[in-house]
């Protein structure tokens, strides 16, 4: 079967594209025939080199999807599976999740002020638009969800779109994320980053911070006692400024790592106060080292998660309530136990499930016209 693929944008360390490369690698070796259509800045060197590839030339969203149009790939790929919104295609995976949805839980956390100039914004009124020609108009035959929690959504902003056209398949990491980790690498790794014995270490990670609530996290941390020592590591690229406002003997702006199993095994909890995460791969990669995790209900994850149990779930920008967490699992006795459940828990979600999952839909899409799609 031969698979289109279309992605638009590129960050080395951006779930979309790690998920992209993962289920490049995995279709060729269950041998199909993969061509990703993506935009000017997706290097050639991270698709595999024996799949296709097509650059795509489209600076804003909508640019992107007309562009995509005129090539034309339902002509040449049996499937066109898109992890972009476009105007039409055979399956559509909301890995984003839903513009509309993000936009109303944003404003909760603004000014009023800021919320009504943002519906002018070209590029909000593209995503919306293009949305509702995927969800309102039918242009995707079929839906991914990554998480019951995006399916929802779309359910409930796009009610005429038949529910039984949306799946949902979670994420899921390659063999390499569940491979145990040396126990000097935890040692080790706390050392070079100046930890002591007593200082315990919460980890959050990745970019877009304040839609991934990082003044939530620095709030709770200035909420916690003194002893044992609390230490919020910061990993991903972001400006420092805005988060600067307490004293910063608590907080350490990392940057940009490219070593996350290291940082995951110096860390004593894994802490992600989004406003809004489909379903975070980050969260996903920290529990698989043993992490426990302590989320939002504004994150698909969490629907994973078993609270008290392999980590915990709270409201986004509760502060106090993410303090409390944290110093429900300072026992070193407690995280040591919760081990074992978390990486059973993702156990059950690899890339070679989801690639099942996956194949098993663009498979009967590919086997029915389009106009028997419904």
């Amino acid at each position: 079967m031969h698979i289109g693929l279309a992605r638009r944008g590129w960050s080395p360390t951006g779930g979309a594209e790690g998920y992209l490369r993962r289920l490049g690698a995995a279709l060729a070796a269950a041998g199909h025939r993969a061509t990703l259509f993506a935009s000017p800045e997706w290097p050639r060197t991270e698709w595999p080199a024996d799949a296709g590839f097509e650059t795509v030339r489209g600076g804003n969203p909508k640019a992107f999807a007309d562009a995509l149009a005129k090539l034309e790939p339902t002509r040449r790929c049996d499937v066109l599976f898109s992890l972009e919104r476009v105007w039409k295609c055979d399956c559509y995976r909301a890995g984003d999740g839903l513009h509309r949805a993000w936009l109303t839980r944003r404003a909760r956390f603004e000014p009023a002020w800021r919320s009504r100039l943002r519906r002018w914004n070209p590029k909000h009124r593209q995503l919306l638009a293009l949305e509702d020609a995927l969800f309102g108009k039918g242009g995707a035959r079929v839906v991914i969800a990554n998480s019951r929690l995006v399916r929802d959504e779309i359910r409930a902003h796009f009610p005429i779109y038949a529910p039984e056209r949306i799946a949902v398949v979670h994420n899921g990491l390659p063999s390499r994320y569940f491979e145990k980790t040396a126990p000097e690498t935890r040692a080790r790794s706390r050392a070079a980053l100046g930890l002591t014995p007593d200082d315990f270490a919460l980890l959050f990670a990745g970019t877009g911070w304040e839609r991934k609530g990082l003044a939530c996290a620095v709030e709770a941390v200035g909420l916690l006692p003194d002893t044992p020592r609390p230490r919020l590591l910061v990993a991903g690229k972001g400006n420092p400024r805005p988060y600067q406002r307490r004293p910063t003997d608590r907080i350490r702006f990392l940057g940009p790592v490219r070593d996350m199993p290291a940082l995951y095994a110096a860390a004593d909890l894994f802490v992600l106060p989004t406003i809004y995460a489909q379903f975070s791969n980050a969260c996903l990669e920290a529990i698989a080292d043993g992490l426990p995790v302590l989320t939002t209900s504004a994150n698909g994850f969490a629907e994973i998660l078993t609270p008290g149990i392999d980590g915990d779930v709270f409201e986004a920008g509760d502060q106090a309530a993410l303090a409390a967490l944290c110093s429900r699992w300072v026992d070193p006795a407690r995280r040591a136990a919760a081990c074992t459940a978390c990486v059973a828990t993702a156990s059950r979600f690899t890339i070679e499930r989801n690639v099942a999952e996956t194949l098993n839909i663009l498979t009967r899409l590919a086997s029915k016209p389009a106009a028997s799609a419904d």
